[in-house]
């Protein structure tokens, strides 16, 4: 596979994660009445507005060049979390198929991220 057609695909396999990070961050910011009474649901209530806005940031942390591995830790981190929820209450994993295409992306773009120096 060629370089320029490595990073077209590490681009667009990156940015469905982010997107819908940005997605579920905006719709937590709007007050959208199923992500509200889901989340109050589950005890987050009072967080809603903090993990809207974490999901913004953290989106648009990993799709700036400069700062797309520490959006990638956020991330994985962020989504884990939302993973175990998910898990423990029976919802599909959604927060798992995210994560992985997020080291796809970003193993895609550079393998040296995770190989040893």
């Amino acid at each position: 596979m060629s370089p320029k057609t490595k990073r077209i695909l590490s681009t667009v396999i990156m940015v469905l994660p982010a997107l819908m990070l940005a997605i579920s961050g905006f719709a937590k910011l709007s007050g959208s009445e199923a992500v509200v009474n889901g989340l109050t649901k589950m005890g987050f209530g009072p967080y809603i507005k903090i993990f809207g806005i974490a999901e913004i940031i953290f989106a648009a942390l990993f799709l700036i060049p400069a700062t797309y591995k520490t959006g990638f830790f956020l991330i994985l981190s962020y989504l884990g979390g939302a993973a175990a929820v998910e898990i423990a209450t029976g919802q599909p994993p959604v927060g798992l198929v995210l994560i992985t295409l997020a080291w796809i992306g970003v193993f895609l773009r550079d393998k040296k991220n995770f190989l040893p120096a």
